[in-house]
């Protein structure tokens, strides 16, 4: 496709007054209006015979198969080496369809004989699919009077996947303390409830183990060591209603807590637990019973992936007592929610304290920056005054709630976005080093 550009239509209507002028003061000058015209049109026709033909510029295009939410990719377009004399920038634009960033125009400039790249940025902001119709191709002629524009037809389709590179990164780290020792057999020591040995007492250690009789054997203090307990069953529970879609850090609160349960889910499965899914709203929306070994690990995920992003109105009665029934012996849940009235809140006590009874739950949310920026700004107004008002009775109720879970012998996690990965996994490390399921 080949159109005039600006410049070419700003010089052939810059000589419109200028023929006007000669027409009206004397009838026989309209030749040299009409040679004004004809010599811009030849300029735009010269040049578009200058300028590179399509057939001669061939894109070689690389879409990625999959995107991680929370990271950018970015559709690689190779331009060959062209028999062309003079320097050639060309611009580039995809044709995107799904939940992404606008996409950016990207210009590439070609040297005489060299070829050149350019990448075109992909940021998705939900999981699911996005499209890759085409991409286009703009240049101008050496003069800048006539464009050329070319669409490549590419119909690609790209799943957007949770973020298992963080993952995995977050992972090494993790096991790679213990590589420092090599592989070898080793017996994981802790608070558990399996007795695994005595130990002569040395300060520093918890008194409550102290084992007394065995101290008047030996006339000297014993503790008592405990085995850590591994099979246990860990299932990660998330709310899919419609507050976990809001955007925190221009990623969704569901997609930040399907990434730290991943990475939760990485680490007992290397660890012998057992690590299950379960999605929730206004019904029940999926479960994955409990499966053990890093070798489903990407079950795991492909069932994080699954999890829709819904408009419902959660209703956590239903949703928990579903998981109550699913669930044979006890088990840590880790239940990823938000709430933010205090009618809600209610019927979540309730649910949580009926399973807390009889297992051991991590109430896991993000806390909003917003509001507590709103609390802290200088009143400007009594606009803002008000504001910080509610701001802050939404902040009490929200601590409210966490202390009557938190007697209830629920673990409250209420943490930024940033940190929620580091404070699950200390949690659900101290949970399993005190025996606590």
């Amino acid at each position: 496709m080949i159109r005039p550009s600006l410049r070419a239509v700003l010089i052939f209507a810059a000589g419109l007054p200028g023929a006007l002028f000669l027409v009206i003061y004397d009838a026989a000058l309209w030749p040299f209006s009409f040679d004004y015209g004809a010599l811009a049109l030849l300029a735009i026709a010269t040049d578009a015979l200058l300028s590179l033909p399509a057939r001669a510029l061939r894109l070689d295009i690389a879409v990625p198969d999959r995107l991680f939410i929370g990271e950018t990719g970015a559709i690689t377009v190779t331009l060959p080496a062209i028999p062309y004399r003079r320097p050639l920038r060309v611009e580039l634009l995809a044709e995107l369809r799904g939940e992404l960033d606008p996409a950016q125009i990207v210009k590439t400039e070609l040297a005489v004989g060299a070829a050149g790249r350019a990448e075109l940025p992909l940021v998705p902001r939900r999981r699911g699919k996005v499209a890759v119709d085409a991409v286009w191709a703009r240049w101008r002629g050496p003069f800048k009077l006539v464009q050329r524009t070319q669409r490549i037809k590419l119909e690609r389709s790209v799943d957007v996947l949770p973020n298992i590179r963080g993952v995995q990164r977050a992972a090494l780290q993790f096991f790679a303390r213990e590589a420092i020792f090599g592989v070898k057999v080793q017996t994981q020591r802790g608070e558990g409830a399996e007795f695994e040995s005595l130990h002569e007492y040395v300060p520093g250690l918890d008194s409550r183990f102290i084992d007394w009789k065995a101290s008047a054997r030996h006339r000297k203090l014993v503790c008592k060591e405990f085995k850590t307990e591994r099979n246990h069953q860990i299932m990660l529970a998330f709310d899919t209603g419609y507050l976990m879609r809001e955007p925190i850090e221009g990623i969704p609160r569901l997609d930040h807590a399907i990434n730290a349960g991943l990475l939760l889910a990485w680490i007992s499965l290397q660890g012998g637990d057992l690590v299950g899914t379960y999605g929730f709203d206004a019904a029940v929306r999926h479960y994955r019973g409990p499966v053990r070994g890093i070798a489903n690990f990407s079950r795991v995920q492909q069932a994080a992936a699954e999890l829709a992003y819904r408009q419902e109105e959660t209703n956590f009665t239903l949703g928990l007592a579903g998981l109550s029934a699913r669930l044979k012996r006890r088990a840590l849940i880790v239940l990823f929610t938000d709430f933010v009235d205090t009618v809600t809140a209610e019927l979540l006590i309730e649910s949580v304290e009926r399973m807390a009874s009889r297992h051991v739950v991590v109430f896991v949310t993000l806390r909003d920056s917003l509001l507590q920026k709103t609390v802290d700004a200088a009143p400007a107004d009594f606009e803002r005054v008000a504001e910080a008002v509610i701001a802050h009775d939404f902040l009490r109720d929200r601590s409210i709630v966490f202390e009557r879970l938190d007697r209830m012998g629920v673990h409250c996690l209420d943490v930024p976005s940033r940190g929620l990965s580091v404070n699950l996994i200390n949690r659900y490390l101290l949970i399993k080093q005190r025996g606590l399921i």
